[in-house]
């Protein structure tokens, strides 16, 4: 059972991560949820969650891209189903095709594209599918959100009878207007509308030769609102149908509502269903924005964290265009337990911090911003103390909170605990602090702890260095400059530079040589010698990058060379090419020249054609020559070309042998779906479908129509649950 303290989480900073997740989700009810975020408590569920933000994330590389999964919270809805006699407003009706219309398509496609999206699949396997909500609706609204017409005869024939006396009205209204007109009653607007009402603009000296009811007058009273006699029967009798037509209306909503009413608890599925599928995405948006992904999650105890970006530092350095400095850092069995030390400013808490708000990112279903060759565990506790945690209500001192903290430490601490402590013993006497530390670290390095601490203590750096599976590590500084590098150096203590830093800062050197002192000699040689060590490794840190630089550019140089060669005796190839044809059509000249100069002399045609046939016959040997070796050189190549497809050929085999193990491994993995009488079934690889009769000692009785047959309940696969 995985359980994190929330004092853990705060420590971390973890709900500021929830924050920003809970600005990218669609939903109100997903940003709520995504503020509730916190570590699972069971291994398979956690799993469950990273593999299903791995999918999503991996969706915007496939073509089958995942459906909108937006919606409007139905919380209102869910009250009003579950009280009697209520009824729902057509808009909410129209809330809840909306939301089963999104649900099916999602249902939908993951069955679909199950292959590509097996966890999210898994997850819609528990929803069911349901036309029903979605048919019932649409048979009474329609897609303006309006009760339809033909909802019943009663409505369809009260909306007639409302448009005839609507007509009457209108038409009794336009006589009325073109009679008061032209006897010049009207003002020049003619009509208005009071009370949603039509009435004649009528000038207050004819009011009384207008007949009808008088609804009201200008501000000035130069113009008097009048409805006409046969307009007010009309609009009496259009009142009493509207009123009919919202009784029949009400009585339409209340029927469809009691036809829902059975659903609510589906329609509460559907949204919780959405809301973590909007957090899905939300943490795959998340992923997205800090170029993270899901590392290989090991069953054996081990954390390697390779490139690892604190995610709040990365994001919020991105908005400034600053630089942020990547981690790596690795605990074992044979390395359980890492002690930081160096001088304060040089990243030992954001490092302490990077590790623990990672880890419980990731047991809370999230990717990690590191190397996709990272490797982590599952941890069942993880236990913090990072920062001056003064209590002004329980009137402690940063020191008896910290032992306090230790003594909760004790009794939590295991084999499957990772321990973060920033700073550890400080607050009291350096010697008596020191020795109460090193205590705690024994105790927890017998536990099999996994852990990192940060310190300036000397006696906590040697115990490091004595216990076999404990590491002192120091973050890099400039050995000139004292600024830092903000990397971790695994394998040596870190020396405080506290003269040093003293000296930099303006201090003058007779009061540091005056300090030094008042301290014990083996201390200061101590601290300088680490401090030494560290100039060293500053010095050989700049000497390899050099060496590192300059192999790199003699490596461009060299290629740009091979290159300019490579060029030159193509070129020089041609040239010979060239020169040797120019050579050959010479001779050919030549030789013809001196054929036609005997044949000029002699006149002996047969001697003419006997010398042109062998220039012939040999330069048709020196092509036949030719030939055959072009076709050698052709077939050497072609058959280098077979033998680097044979390899592409057998790696790819290979790869697909990995697939097929790594699927038929899923597959194992699967949860076997329950059958029950009644089920729709078909064969494993078969296409016929037939309906479970009963299951009777693992061999179903399936009946196809035509025939039954007896089969295995393993080699059955679920078409559709029986409704």
């Amino acid at each position: 059972m995985i359980k994190i303290s929330n004092k853990t989480l705060d420590d971390l900073e973890f709900k500021t991560v929830l924050e920003q997740i809970a600005e990218l989700c669609n939903t109100d009810l997903g940003r709520t949820k995504a503020l509730t975020i916190e570590p699972f408590k069971k291994e398979n569920l956690l799993l469950d969650a990273l593999h299903q933000v791995n999918e999503y994330k991996s969706s915007e590389l496939q073509d089958a891209k995942i459906p909108n999964h937006g919606f409007e919270s139905i919380d209102k809805e869910l009250q009003l189903l579950n009280i009697e006699n209520t009824f729902l407003e057509t808009s909410s009706f129209k809330k809840l095709t909306s939301i089963s219309t999104t649900t099916n398509e999602l249902l939908f496609f993951f069955k679909k594209y199950a292959e590509i999206y097996p966890t999210l699949y898994k997850k819609t396997e528990e929803v069911e599918f349901t036309k029903f909500i979605i048919e019932s609706i649409d048979k009474i609204i329609d897609r303006f959100g309006e009760v339809k017409n033909d909802a019943s005869p009663l409505l369809q024939r009260l909306r007639n009878d409302i448009n005839i006396v609507q007509g009457k009205l209108n038409g009794s209204f336009g006589k009325d207007l073109a009679r008061y007109n032209s006897l010049g009653y009207l003002d020049e607007i003619k009509e208005s509308v009071v009370e949603n009402r039509r009435v004649l603009a009528v000038k207050a000296m004819y009011r009384k030769k207008v007949k009808g009811s008088i609804l009201g007058n200008s501000k000035t009273g130069s113009i008097v609102y009048i409805e006409p006699e046969a307009t007010v029967q009309y609009n009496r009798e259009l009142n009493n149908l509207e009123y009919d037509e919202r009784e029949e209306v009400v009585k339409i909503l209340k029927r469809l509502t009691n036809d829902i009413r059975p659903f609510k608890p589906l329609l509460v599925q559907y949204q919780e269903f959405l809301s973590d599928i909007d957090i899905v995405a939300a943490k795959a948006k998340y992923a997205r924005k800090l170029n993270a992904v899901l590392p290989k999650i090991t069953d054996d105890r081990e954390l390697y964290i390779k490139d690892a970006y604190h995610p709040l530092l990365f994001l919020s350095n991105q908005k400034k265009g600053e630089k942020t400095y990547p981690q790596t850092i690795g605990l074992s069995k044979d390395n359980r337990i890492i002690v930081i030390s160096g001088p304060n400013a040089g990243g030992k808490s954001i490092t302490l911090k990077t590790i623990g708000l990672l880890q419980i990112m990731l047991q809370s279903g999230m990717l990690l911003p590191v190397h996709e060759y990272s490797r982590v565990c599952i941890f069942d506790t993880i236990l913090t103390d990072i920062g001056d945690n003064q209590s002004i209500e329980n009137h402690l001192s940063t020191y008896s909170y910290r032992l306090k903290n230790m003594n909760y430490f004790l009794r939590k601490c295991n084999n499957k605990t990772l321990f973060l402590i920033d700073e550890f013993g400080t607050g009291s006497d350096p010697e008596l602090g020191g020795a109460l530390a090193e205590a705690f670290l024994e105790v927890f390095y017998e536990r099999e702890s996994f852990g990192i601490i940060t310190t300036h203590y000397a006696n906590l750096k040697m115990l490091a260095n004595e216990l076999p599976h404990m590491t002192n590590a120091n973050m890099l500084f400039d050995a000139r400059s004292l600024e830092p590098l903000f990397k971790l150096h695994l394998g040596e203590a870190g020396s405080s530079f506290t003269f040093e830093v003293a000296q930099k800062n303006g201090i003058p050197y007779s009061l540091i040589n005056k300090a030094k002192k008042k301290v014990e000699r083996g201390k200061i040689r101590f601290d300088k010698s680490i401090a030494d060590l560290q100039k060293e490794r500053s010095k050989l840190q700049k000497t390899t990058t050099s060496l590192k630089t300059k192999e790199q550019r003699a490596e461009e140089q060299k290629e740009k060379l091979e290159k300019i060669n490579q060029r030159i005796q193509q070129k020089l190839e041609s040239y010979q090419e060239l020169y040797d044809s120019n050579q050959r059509m010479i001779y050919l000249g030549q030789k013809i020249d001196e054929i036609s100069e005997k044949y000029f002399n002699n006149k002996r045609k047969k001697e003419l054609i006997g010398e042109f046939l062998k220039i012939v016959e040999v330069e048709n040997s020196k092509r036949k020559k030719q030939t055959k070796k072009q076709r050698q050189v052709e077939k050497a190549v072609e058959k280098k070309i077979v033998q680097e497809v044979e390899k592409k050929v057998e790696v790819i085999r290979e790869k697909k042998k990995e697939e097929k193990k790594v699927a038929e491994k899923i597959e194992k993995e699967k949860p076997k779906v329950v059958l029950k009488t009644g089920d729709r079934v078909r064969m494993e690889d078969g296409r016929s479908v037939g309906t479970i009769d009963s299951i009777e000692k693992g061999q179903a009785t399936v009946n196809y129509g035509i025939f039954t047959a007896n089969v295995s309940v393993d080699q059955l696969e679920l078409v559709e649950r029986k409704k």
